[in-house]
């Protein structure tokens, strides 16, 4: 075991279920004392908890239940996180929802849900973020890392789904912009792009139709999971990366490549 983020502390948002899941998972195993936040303590794809696994398994880990819609939620976690731990090394953005339909056919409300927890919860959670990251020493070249989890979707259409795909592209954007403003104050922020990644939760993207089509759009012979992800935001979270900052990695199985 490399221990690559030992006494690292980090609030991971979206870590009920699937991608975020993954992350907290990874995360552990190396050696980070995490804050697992979501909605919800269910993990959609079945399973114990996340915080209940992790539990079991020894880590240092606590749950708090938030919006990252909600300002008032956001600098809770953070709050949480820095009287549990004293310091936030690292956040990780992964909350997200999609809607799963044209411009035609989506509401006003949902346009409005989907833009608010997976654009608006990223500004309000790096917000908070970095507010206290700049409170804190330089430790290996950083006082905090911000990985955000954006999607190939950000980069070209979403099929049927505008409000995510439009969504994904103000992540990309927003890393970019993070990462410039905040470089000199030895603050880091990039993002992780996934591609097609079978979760095994139930929905839309795991109808046939998608699956068949993400398939044939990606050049390796399978389909990513979720520890893909999970072991390229470990990279960007960990003192590894060095000299990397507003990058938009992509986890895609050459898909964009193609």
């Amino acid at each position: 075991m490399t221990q690559r983020l030992a006494g690292k502390s980090i609030l991971i948002t979206g870590a009920s279920s699937g991608i975020g899941r993954a992350i907290a998972r990874r995360f552990a195993t190396e050696g980070a004392r995490l804050v697992l936040a979501d909605i919800t303590r269910e993990v959609r794809e079945g399973g114990i908890a996340t915080i209940d696994l992790l539990t079991a398994e020894g880590h240092e880990v606590e749950f708090i239940e938030i919006d990252v819609a909600s300002e008032a939620d956001t600098i809770r976690a953070v709050d949480h996180t820095i009287s549990r731990f004293g310091r936030i090394d690292g956040l990780v953005n992964d909350a997200a929802i999609g809607v799963g339909k044209r411009l035609t056919e989506t509401s006003l409300t949902e346009w409005n849900r989907a833009l608010a927890v997976n654009l608006t919860g990223v500004f309000l959670m790096s917000r908070a973020a970095v507010r206290q990251m700049l409170t804190q020493d330089v430790r290996n070249g950083a006082r905090g890392r911000i990985v955000n989890i954006s999607s190939q979707h950000g980069m070209i259409a979403c099929p049927e789904d505008v409000s995510y795909g439009t969504s994904k592209a103000g992540v990309v954007y927003i890393t970019r912009q993070i990462a410039a403003d905040y470089a000199g104050d030895h603050i880091i922020c990039n993002a992780v792009a996934p591609g097609k990644i079978v979760t095994g939760k139930p929905g839309r993207a795991a109808e046939p139709r998608w699956m068949d089509y993400s398939r044939q759009r990606t050049p390796m012979p399978r389909l990513g999971t979720p520890d893909d992800v999970a072991n390229a935001a470990l990279f960007l979270a960990s003192d590894e990366a060095t000299f990397i900052t507003g990058e938009n990695i992509l986890v895609d199985g050459g898909w964009m490549a193609a």
